[in-house]
């Protein structure tokens, strides 16, 4: 079977790939984004290659020579250094000349063609991990009231349009108000922005884009994600089911009921 290139970003998503990878008899090849990936993960792989987040033409050429023919992006990569902390190689200097937008889709989807032209496959990140997603309904033990339910239909609609025009994916709601709407902080920051906004009970949404590339932009909640909404006193969490990744699903559920959390999942037509 061949080796499965990692590219790795923060947090547990490159964990939870690499454990799910190796038991499926795969070598793990990673290569450690140095700006964020956490230096754990190098015992849960079988080659680790520290890189900088410019050096595109250094990550291909180390794949290629591990023969890696499939890898998968995981990981967050903060905003910020991707606006302001690259210093890209003659490589990525190519994948730039050539994009329309400079956005963060555009951008990554341009290195994601880059690794393709060179027989390198991008696959879903969600690939090895189908049973972590979030599924239509309740998962926890608390149920949601009837204004909660109003809070979260409201808050996908506003949810909806904000990620149709990548501008961000998560709206936090209280008594059908939007308290705040996500832009480059990320989910746990706007979170505990609307906490300081409009103290307890508030409701969070996160949803997919409408054409969100799995490959590379996975939507995903975890331990952070609650750490923010404890903090917050935020007492929902509403994700899109089939397309949101809960890091660790039965410790995260777990950890939902024991913070008094509901976590529903949304259906796309809702």
């Amino acid at each position: 079977m061949d080796p499965l290139g990692l590219i790795a970003g923060n947090g547990q998503f490159p964990f939870l790939l690499a454990r799910a990878a190796r038991r499926d008899g795969r070598r793990v090849v990673a290569l450690a984004i140095r700006e964020e990936a956490f230096p754990e993960l190098e015992a849960e792989v079988d080659e680790w290659h520290p890189i900088g987040l410019g050096q595109l033409g250094k990550a291909i050429a180390t794949l290629k020579a591990a023969g890696v023919r499939e890898a998968v992006m995981a990981g967050q990569v903060k905003h910020r250094q991707i606006f302001a902390g690259i210093v890209p190689d003659l490589t990525l200097m190519g994948v730039l000349a050539r994009l329309a937008f400079k956005n963060t889709d555009s951008l990554i989807g341009g290195v994601a063609d880059a690794f393709e032209r060179e027989g390198i496959r991008l696959a879903s990140s969600v690939e090895l991990l189908s049973d972590q997603l979030a599924t239509p309904g309740l998962m926890t033990r608390r149920g949601l009231s009837g204004d909660e339910r109003k809070d979260v239909a409201y808050g996908t609609r506003i949810a909806r349009v904000l990620s149709a025009n990548d501008l961000g994916q998560t709206a936090v709601v209280k008594s059908q108000a939007a308290v705040a709407l996500e832009a480059m902080e990320g989910t746990d920051e706007v979170i505990r922005r609307a906490g300081r906004i409009a103290g307890p009970g508030c409701s969070v949404v996160k949803v997919a884009k409408p054409r969100q590339d799995m490959r590379f932009d996975v939507p995903v909640v975890g331990p952070g994600t609650l750490e923010a909404m404890k903090e917050a006193q935020a007492r929902v969490l509403a994700v899109e089911a089939g397309r949101t990744l809960l890091l660790d699903r039965p410790a995260f559920l777990a950890a939902a009921d024991a913070a008094g959390i509901s976590v529903f999942g949304v259906g796309e037509a809702e």
